[in-house]
């Protein structure tokens, strides 16, 4: 039965006139006022229609034809609610003042005498009358029923709230106006090693730690004089037999009956991930402390590979095959410069923070570099690639070896993730200001909830293929390097087993302004005198060839391997020039710059290591050097910073 059937029951007249009119009369009279009628013919009936529901009862005297009829009425009606009192009407001869009469209303209680001949307004407001006061009834059972809710809710509450109190994983506690504790349960006395009455002469403060106490009391004393709602932190405390643990507090300020302030607090232990995050710092300092223990030792081999090339240049070897082979290893020199450069400076591509170096470049140019740097992984797969290049030349204004990368990337992820013997191609075109290049596969695909994702940090596409390596940054990479030329990305596919695709938009350069040719690498004029360069580096074929490279472009130079040899040295050789190398055997370059400094040198310094990151250059800064080269340098640059540097001490000198 649905509530609107259940109030339409309890809303009815019933009547009870098994003989004469009675019944067909007042059904008739109060249909006009919407009253809906029910005539019983008998004592069953009436006691059947009862259990669904009435809002009053109308008998005619007739109807109550003996003592044990009105037993049976008196008695059904003596079993009603609390709440309530069915109003009954009772139709009586005109004057009766019969014993029976005076007996139904004893039995029956809440009865209104109406005498025949009734009037019809007379019975109408009768009628009116008893159902708006079944209708208060109605109200208060309802309001009583609410009440019995409340009350059962209230007991399951505070039977929950005792059992939380008791049980509860976390402290909880209650604290007076001087931060004592009133109530505690049992973890928070497990959690601090104390039972409930030693808790009970101590407060808040004095059981935090020394460094902490002065917070704690100052919170306490906020919140006691209302000036602050809630507090939550974190602070150690002394527990568990006097060692330190972490506990994070929540406080809220409630006051008892007379207004006295009274402190909830919950005390949750965050030990373990105070001495996870410390676990993670100290992992992070020793990645850092790797990254630059890896570079360093990956740059020192780089170092006399890049200097080898230079000197060939330098040599004038004329041979065709040679001079393209030197190209082509000293562009993929360049790309594992970079790549150790992005090694180490994860935090910074996350950030954008990464350094350009532009000029006008031509895109061909630079899509070429980067075929030629994925060729290899994409051969061995057995792929099929295809490029499709603009019908007229496209130029921007690039780190072409950054440029390059991006694109590497991407052809890398497709050879890796198409099945053997794919299909890959690489498509430019021209779109009014900018140029479009899309890179294309028919292998795994991106799912579509990786779609939005494949460019966040060290993610990796889950696909049936085992990824051959990668540290997942290399779209991270692409699409930062990309932003930073104003360029975009965006990766589409139709799903797994249905290919990739990644747009790249990048801006056109200014059509006046000429390509940039790379330049060549010319050393500065040097004063005459001054052409004596010192080289010291633990790592003789760095050294050796660093050596010859300077001797190739006039200079004089010594070349030692160790710290003890270049102080034996410099006095004699008196350099315009060291440079030295900072990972040295026994005494470090930082050490042997400042040996030197005491001794009097006052030449240039020139520090050149594997170790490039800021810390390090403020460290070449304070122990005396003047330049910071981070090996393999580009020969160029150091022949440049060496020119300079011994032109100006020339002329300090004259």
């Amino acid at each position: 039965m649905n509530e609107a059937e259940r109030v339409a029951l309890e809303r009815r007249l019933l009547i009870l006139a098994p003989t004469g009119r009675d019944a067909p009369l007042a059904r008739g009279v109060l249909a006009e006022t919407g009253v809906r009628c029910v005539a019983c013919t008998d004592l069953g009936q009436l006691m059947h229609e009862l259990e669904r529901g009435a809002g009053a009862l109308l008998v005619a005297e007739e109807a109550i034809g003996g003592p044990s009829e009105l037993y049976a009425l008196g008695e059904r009606l003596a079993r009603q609610a609390t709440w309530s009192d069915l109003p009954i009407l009772l139709l009586a001869h005109t004057g009766a003042d019969s014993p029976l009469v005076r007996q139904a209303v004893r039995a029956m209680g809440n009865v209104t005498l109406l005498e025949r001949p009734v009037r019809v307004a007379a019975l109408m407001t009768a009628v009116q009358t008893a159902l708006r006061a079944r209708g208060r009834q109605y109200n208060a059972r309802e309001h009583l029923t609410d009440l019995d809710h409340i009350a059962r809710a209230l007991r399951e509450s505070e039977g929950r709230l005792k059992a939380i109190f008791a049980n509860a994983a976390v402290g909880i506690a209650e604290l007076d106006a001087e931060g004592r504790f009133a109530l505690a349960n049992d973890s928070l006395c497990r959690l601090l090693g104390e039972t409930v009455e030693r808790l009970r002469t101590l407060s808040l403060a004095e059981i935090a730690h020394e460094d902490d106490r002065e917070d704690v009391s100052a919170v306490l004393r906020s919140l006691v004089h209302g000036e602050e709602e809630t507090y939550v932190g974190e602070r150690r405390f002394l527990g568990r037999g006097g060692a330190t643990i972490w506990l994070k507090l929540a406080l809220a300020l409630a006051r008892d009956e007379s207004g006295a302030p009274r402190v909830a607090a919950v005390i949750e232990d965050v030990t373990e991930r105070k001495n996870a995050e410390e676990d993670l710092r100290e992992a992070d300092r020793r990645k850092d402390e790797f990254l630059a223990t890896l570079a360093h030792e990956l740059r020192n081999p780089l170092a006399p590979i890049r200097n080898s090339l230079h000197i060939f240049r330098l040599a004038g070897v004329q041979d065709p095959t040679v001079v393209r082979m030197a190209d082509m290893m000293e562009r993929q020199v360049g790309h594992m410069v970079r790549m150790v450069d992005d090694l180490l400076e994860v935090s910074r591509i996350s950030r954008g923070k990464i350094e350009l170096r532009k000029q006008r470049v031509e895109l061909a140019e630079v899509l070429a570099n980067a075929v030629e740097t994925s060729m290899p992984l994409i051969e061995a797969a057995g792929h099929r690639l295809t490029v499709e290049m603009s019908e007229m030349p496209l130029a921007v204004d690039a780190d072409p070896l950054r440029l390059a990368q991006v694109f590497a990337n991407l052809l890398n992820n497709s050879a890796k993730y198409t099945p053997k013997g794919g299909e890959i191609s690489v498509r430019v075109q021209h779109e009014g200001a900018q140029a479009v290049i899309r890179v294309k596969d028919n292998g795994e695909g991106i799912p579509a909830p990786m779609l939005g994702r494949v460019f966040n940090m060290f993610t990796q596409v889950n696909t049936g293929m085992r990824a051959q390596g990668g540290l997942g940054i290399g779209l991270t990479l692409a699409r930062t390097l990309l932003h930073l030329h104003g360029g975009t990305i965006e990766g589409k596919s139709e799903g797994s087993g249905q290919g990739s695709e990644f747009v790249v938009r990048l801006p056109l350069a200014a059509a006046e302004v000429a390509v940039n040719e790379a330049p060549e690498a010319v050393a500065m004029p040097v004063a005459s005198g001054m052409r004596r360069v010192l080289v010291v580096d633990d790592n003789e074929d760095a050294a050796d060839t660093c050596a010859t490279l300077l001797e190739m472009s006039g200079y004089e130079v010594r070349v030692v391997y160790t710290p003890e040899d270049a102080i034996a040295v410099f006095a004699q050789f008196d350099p315009g020039v060291a440079i030295l190398d900072i990972g040295l055997p026994g005494q470090n370059g930082y050490e042997l710059a400042r040996a030197m400094r005491r001794l009097g040198y006052a030449g240039r310094l020139v520090a050149l290591t594997g170790y490039g990151q800021s810390a390090d250059m403020a460290a070449s800064t304070a122990a005396g050097f003047d330049a910071h080269l981070t090996k393999p340098v580009v020969p160029s640059e150091l022949l440049e910073r060496v020119a300079r540097f011994a032109a100006e001490f020339a002329t300090f000198r004259v």
